[in-house]
Formats: C-alpha cells, structure tokens, sequence
C-alpha cells in the first residue's frame, strides 16, 4: 500500500514487517517508524494563506467574471502598476514636466479634455437638432427651443462627470511598466508625489468635492485618499477618521511628509470605531467618503503578511460583509439629507460590493426611514477607459479589474445620495 505525504511529496510504503515505512524522494531513501508520520503531520507547514485566497478565487469569481477570470487572475498575481499623484502643496510645474518626457500622461486632466469635447459634440448636436425641428416656429420660439436642448446636453450625465481639474495623477500608457522614481523632497521638505494605484483616485473623483463641503473620510488609513480630498483645496472641513491607531499613525506620517503645517492643522485626525459615527456626528457631512476593510485581493494573493486568509483570521474574513454594512450605514447616518456617500472596497466581491450596497439601502428605508438613491456612475467608463479596464456587468457602482497591460485594481466604488 502507497500514499503521497502532502508536506514533503514523498511516495511512502510499508516494508515486508508492516511496521516501518520506506519513503523514495529525490534526496535519497530512508526509513522511519510509523509513530514518526504523525509527528511529522503535525509539524508539517501549513497551507501559505496566500495559497489558500487564490483558491477561493478561484472558486468564486471565476463563476463571477467567466472568460475574464484567466486575464484578472494573472494581472493578480502580477506586478502593480502605480499612478503618480501630484502634490499640489508643493512646487509641481518641473515635475509634471519631467514626467511628460517620460511619457507619461495626466489621466484626470485627459478626462476633463474627453468631457469637454463630448460637450461640444453634444451641444452642437442638440442644436443642430432643435432648429431643425423649429424651422417653421417664430424667431422666439426658436430661440427657446435651442436654449431647451443646451440644457439637455448640459444635463448629460457624462458632461456632469465627477472630475476635479485640482487634481492631477500621472498614469504611463497601457502596457508600458516603467517605474516611477521614488518621491522627492522640496525646499520645504514636501515630497512631490505620493505612488498610489491610480485606481484608489476614482472613489474621490466620485465624490465630487464642491468648495465649502464638509468631508468625512471614515476608514482613511493609511492616507492616499484623504491626500487626495485635500488635492482638491475646496474641502470647507475635512475629518479623516481610522479605528487603528497604528494606520492612523501612518497616516499622520503621510499628511506631515505632503501638507503643510497650517493646512495639516485643519484636518481632524480621530481614531473612533466608524460604525459609531453616526451617533457621534450624524446628519453633519455634505461628503462621506466609506474606504472599507474587505479582502484585499491582491494583497491576499502576494504577501503573507497581515494576510485576511490566514487560519487565525477565518471568522473575521467572515464578517467582513456585515462590518462593511455597518460602516456604510454609519457613513449614510453622518450624511446630511442631500449629501452623497462614496462606498468603494479594493476587491473583487458582489457580496462585499453590490450586496452591500443593496442592503443598505433596505435598512435606511425600513429602520431609519432614509431614502437612498444609487448614483450613476456609467460616465466613469467612457472618461477612463484609455487607462483602467472596468467590468461591464456590475450591477450597482463601478468595478476596475486588474488586466496585464493596465494592471490597477481592483477598485469597487458607488455612490449614493440621501434623499
């Protein structure tokens, strides 16, 4: 009789006596007594976490996202690819310049300038339009005709598309995987750039910060996105809130290396439970920004390290779905009525994405008496897709998968407004 041992792929069989075992390997034979295969079953290493998410992964989103599996998975288990966004609290011109020699574009500022021309063309279309069908009108009704049909075309929701000119990340063209230099000081000490994957900008840009808004970020560590918020300059007042002190840490280290001392002063830094946001500050915030814990995907498949997989942290994997609701219901909570919360997570799951979502908006309406609206978010495809790859079939909000030649992501945001 023979049986593969898992730890070492070693083939074993029992001797003539029945009483020792022989085992054959590339490192020569040897022999060892029964009662050795149980103690070397318990010291056998045990299934790398990262192993472990990959096989989940497999197992779930294959059935998700079908023929596009093969391509995430590998852009998963392939370098990162990093967006470099500018400090605008430090002297940008030469650096922008710099990174343009390297061919390397602004994927924001290109979006505005897609926006812009998708104006126009829409505009001129409409107009077009409206003359043609007041041909026979007066001259007054005329005029109001094309007025009518410049509003239509201003309403467009790609021409509402959430993008702010403050802000500016340089991306290096698809399938093109060179590196940025690390960040650099300035005369003031300010670096002037902070690498992030440029897919982490796309919840921010959702928010739509306008001048005066009172901001939330309410799981903000270790940084990238509330730096972000404060790239923008309109924030009227912006609170950065993380239940870790250790990340929160992180992320005064980050505001300290980018911001100035008077506007870093500004922000206020809380390490709170956000699940209980709401009753510290409800009804307060214009925008509340929900980064929530999830899974990680990437991180899950490439570094053993805090990995959500481990054996130790089943439970707590288990649970994400039910801290992310709770969140969300503490950032909808904290949400003055007809302010907008972005709620995004770095995975891959319907049931840490969409079902989220879908949940909250049945709690807010059957305890809380809220109406939720989900925002459209469509236009986000067609303004990036020369620098992210975005699943069509998301059913609510946006989903950026990781793809070989523009490897960012993944990246769930969606966006909702209380009535």
């Amino acid at each position: 009789m023979s049986f593969l041992c898992n730890h070492d792929a070693q083939w074993l069989e029992r001797d003539p006596t029945g009483k020792k075992f022989v085992s054959w390997s590339h490192k020569g034979v040897s022999k060892f007594h029964e009662t050795d295969i149980v103690r070397t079953a318990a010291t056998a290493p045990r299934i790398p976490p990262t192993r472990l998410a990959l096989h989940h992964f497999d197992v779930n989103y294959s059935l998700q996202l079908k023929d596009l599996w093969p391509s995430v998975r590998a852009g998963l288990l392939c370098e990162q690819k990093y967006g470099a966004l500018l400090n605008n609290f430090s002297p940008v011109d030469h650096v922008a310049q710099e990174l343009e020699l390297l061919n390397a574009t602004d994927f924001v500022s290109e979006a505005s300038k897609k926006a812009q021309r998708s104006q126009r063309g829409v505009a001129v279309e409409e107009v077009g339009r409206g003359e043609s069908r007041s041909q026979e009108g007066s001259g007054k009704g005329r005029t109001v005709m094309q007025a009518e049909t410049m509003m239509q075309a201003e309403m467009s929701p790609l021409l509402h598309a959430s993008i702010s000119s403050n802000i500016k990340c340089y991306t290096f063209p698809r399938g093109d995987i060179t590196r940025f230099r690390p960040a650099r000081p300035d005369a003031l000490g300010l670096l002037d750039y902070y690498l992030m994957d440029a897919a982490s900008l796309l919840p921010v840009l959702a928010l739509n910060v306008q001048p005066d808004d009172f901001v939330l970020d309410l799981c903000a560590a270790p940084g990238g996105k509330t730096l972000a918020l404060l790239q923008t300059g309109v924030c009227g007042h912006l609170a950065a809130n993380d239940i870790s002190v250790s990340r929160t840490k992180r992320l005064h280290q980050i505001l300290h290396s980018y911001v100035p001392k008077e506007i870093r002063e500004s922000v206020s830094v809380t390490s709170y439970d956000g699940r209980d946001w709401g009753q510290l500050e409800g009804g307060t915030f214009h925008k509340v920004l929900v980064d929530v814990p999830c899974t990680t995907d990437r991180h899950s498949v490439m570094e053993e390290d805090n990995n959500i997989f481990h054996k130790r942290r089943t439970k707590e994997r288990q649970m994400l779905p039910m801290l992310q609701l709770q969140l969300l219901m503490a950032g909808i909570l904290a949400t003055k009525p007809g302010g907008e919360v972005v709620y995004s997570t770095c995975s891959l799951s319907p049931l840490q994405n969409e079902y989220v979502i879908e949940r909250a908006v049945e709690i807010a309406e059957a305890q809380f008496s809220i109406s939720i609206h989900v925002e459209d978010l469509s236009h986000f495809q067609t303004l990036f897709q020369d620098t992210f790859s975005f699943f069509s079939d998301c059913r609510l909000g946006e989903l950026v998968l990781p793809h070989l030649t523009a490897n960012f992501g993944p990246m769930y945001f969606c966006k909702l407004r209380r009535m």
